[in-house]
């Protein structure tokens, strides 16, 4: 899959920046950003990207995990986590919404293209021959 489109969901302006530089670095187009749930909602309706980045907190009403429950639940696009919370508690509720990684902040650029790489092809490639 050429130049994949992946929508950013990060509350920080400052982090989202970061990860949209190096996800262009890395060779993805980056389709959009939104810092609320419900606008992660809307943009991934409107723009049907090919994979969301989604951080677990973020501000407003609806959190990652619900932004990654509704896309998998209504959209069927790939959702990987970027975020730096592991507690026992988030990724239980995470594991529910059948994400397609789980990356920890601080990350790598390397991590980021693995699980990158890994969830298009699971969603996109593998039963599609």
């Amino acid at each position: 899959m050429e130049n994949p489109k992946i929508l950013v969901v990060e509350d920080e302006n400052s982090v989202a920046l970061d990860i949209k530089n190096r996800l262009k670095k890395l060779g993805y187009t980056v389709a959009g950003t939104a810092s609320t749930g419900e606008n992660a909602i809307k943009k991934a309706e409107e723009i049907t990207p090919e994979l969301v980045l989604v951080d677990i907190v973020l501000k407003g009403e609806i959190d990652g995990i619900e932004v990654a429950r509704y896309i998998h639940n209504n959209l069927d696009i790939p959702v990987v986590y970027l975020t730096a919370y592991a507690d026992d508690e988030l990724i239980e509720r995470a594991k529910h919404t059948e994400p397609y990684g789980y990356i920890l902040k601080p990350f790598q650029d390397k991590d980021l293209r693995s699980n990158i790489e890994i969830a298009l092809y699971n969603k996109y490639i593998k039963y599609s021959n």
